[in-house]
């Protein structure tokens, strides 16, 4: 069995956030794993996200056109403006 709780630990015990269904008295092994924040959940969908992050990178003009240039060192395709 295999069941995942969070929980919160007050230096002598666990408390789970939710309710378990586990059975009293009984010995189970525990895998403790820190969770370091709580993750922000957003009702954005992906466009939502680019369209917010676009235009917050400073990069060359023909960065679009000239991709594997900036990112790979090859020869730039297009040499006149």
């Amino acid at each position: 069995m295999l069941e995942k709780l969070t929980v919160t630990y007050d230096g002598s015990a666990f408390y789970p956030e939710e309710s378990i269904n586990l059975e009293p008295n009984t010995r189970y092994i525990i895998q403790i794993i820190a969770q370091q924040k709580p993750t922000d959940t957003t009702n954005k969908n992906a466009w939502d996200m680019l369209e917010e992050m676009a235009g917050t990178y400073e990069a060359p003009e023909d960065w679009s056109s000239e991709h594997d240039h900036y990112l790979y060192g090859t020869p730039k395709r297009n040499l006149h403006p």
